[in-house]
């Protein structure tokens, strides 16, 4: 019999403030964070907005070391793992190590450290051969994804499965899917998991302009981001990570642990149709929330709030509408339902784990966030996407769900623990 899994600490850095408080508060106003790019020029990009993140690593205690040798993605991680640990009131030393583990999800790695080096070994992309000697000591560090679960791993002190989960914008979700399923087998009593991700760069930009999937709407960033909006255009690009402490229910029930949620089912599918591209029917998606509900043992009537993907695109928007009324029936039009990306923007790997945040906060306060920028509703989009301020209602099971390039569709389902 597999053991129960619930969370008992959240970290987040986020687009409008550092912390999970000011990342509710924001969510539960309804305010946004997405603004046009400050932290390079982004004159000659098709979009040029993006949600950023006010990070300052000194200032949230990274060394200079760390610093210099951390991508900002990792610094993020590390940053959102310390404020966890801290609400969560684990006792590291109390641990077995060899019992502890740490999953962290990503879909571009160390994307801002890797660009940032190219220009300065090949003198601002001058020369073909490339000058090493200009490089960063550390700069293997960004060529490998999995050097984000090594710098949590040292910060936990974690010496049982350390892992990195990319599968593109579902990372957030599918490696805490990863930490909840190394617990219920029994191969860890306490993982540290989620996600990170700070793709806001040149390169990133480009490749998101040229398949036209990013907003231009540039001239006005507080709400370009309008999932579920007739007037929508695109995505907005974020970044940002969230950090949570796992642990084996009765692991934290002897130590007297806060129970933010149970994490009850997790499933995830690939549509194996289209590197980009989605059908409109939505059955991998509503496959992979039949499968999470199954796990949990919850129908569908149970579910109180749905935390959609949401992206922003016509695409996206249809294919998961047409997905929760393959999955949830008639439910489908009684249940709330809202996306973040309306206010934080899309930090793709991290963004499902963010997600995951803000459904365990709507939890605990009874509070579903709004969809953000909702004035003039696609009519192919005809369910309660609760537009603009938040609602206060019975929050008790929650669905949340993501969807990837590639075709990769994960559902997982939090639930209240009485």
């Amino acid at each position: 019999m597999k053991r129960r899994v619930v969370m008992t600490g959240i970290g987040v850095v986020a687009p409008g403030g550092t912390g999970a408080k000011p990342f509710w508060d924001l969510l539960s106003s309804g305010r946004t964070a997405t603004r046009r790019i400050t932290s390079f020029d982004a004159g000659r990009f098709r979009s040029q907005v993006a949600a950023e993140c006010d990070f300052d690593p000194a200032a949230e205690g990274l060394t200079p070391q760390q610093i210099r040798r951390m991508d900002r993605a990792a610094q993020l991680a590390v940053v959102s793992t310390r404020e966890c640990l801290a609400d969560s009131g684990v006792d590291l030393a109390a641990l077995d190590p060899g019992r502890t583990g740490v999953v962290v999800g990503s879909a571009v790695g160390c994307t801002m450290g890797l660009e940032q080096e190219y220009v300065v070994v090949s003198n601002g992309g001058q020369h073909w051969n490339v000058d090493e000697a200009y490089a960063v000591g550390h700069l293997y560090n960004h060529f490998i994804p999995s050097s984000l679960a090594t710098e949590v791993a040292w910060e936990v002190g974690a010496e049982g499965p350390v892992s990195t989960v990319s599968t593109g914008c579902t990372s957030g979700l599918d490696s805490v899917g990863h930490a909840v399923e190394l617990i219920a087998e029994g191969s860890a009593d306490v993982v540290v998991g989620g996600a990170t991700d700070a793709p806001i760069s040149p390169i990133t930009l480009a490749c998101f302009d040229a398949i036209k999937a990013t907003t231009p709407r540039n001239d006005d960033p507080e709400h370009a981001s309008r999932p579920f909006d007739g007037t929508r255009n695109g995505f907005v690009l974020g970044e940002g990570s969230a950090m949570f402490v796992f642990e084996e229910y009765e692991h934290a029930r002897r130590r007297g642990a806060r129970i933010y949620a149970e994490v009850a089912g997790y499933a995830t599918r690939c549509n194996a149709y289209h590197m980009t591209g989605l059908r409109p029917d939505g059955v991998e998606m509503a496959e992979a929330i039949r499968a999470a509900m199954g796990q949990a043992e919850v129908n569908a009537e149970d579910v109180d709030y749905v935390n959609a993907h949401g992206s922003g695109t016509v695409q996206n928007d249809r294919h998961e509408t047409a997905a929760f009324k393959r999955s949830l029936g008639e439910h489908a039009y009684r249940v709330p339902v809202s996306s973040i990306k309306s206010m934080i923007g899309h930090s793709l790997g991290a963004i499902g784990s963010l997600e995951i945040a803000a459904c365990a906060l709507a939890i605990r306060d009874d509070l579903v966030p709004p969809t953000a920028n909702l004035h003039e509703p696609d009519p192919a989009c005809d369910l309660d996407y609760v537009p603009l301020t938040a609602r206060e209602t019975p929050v008790d099971t929650v669905l949340t769900v993501g969807s990837g390039f590639g075709g990769f569709q994960s559902a997982m389902i939090l639930r209240q623990v009485a």
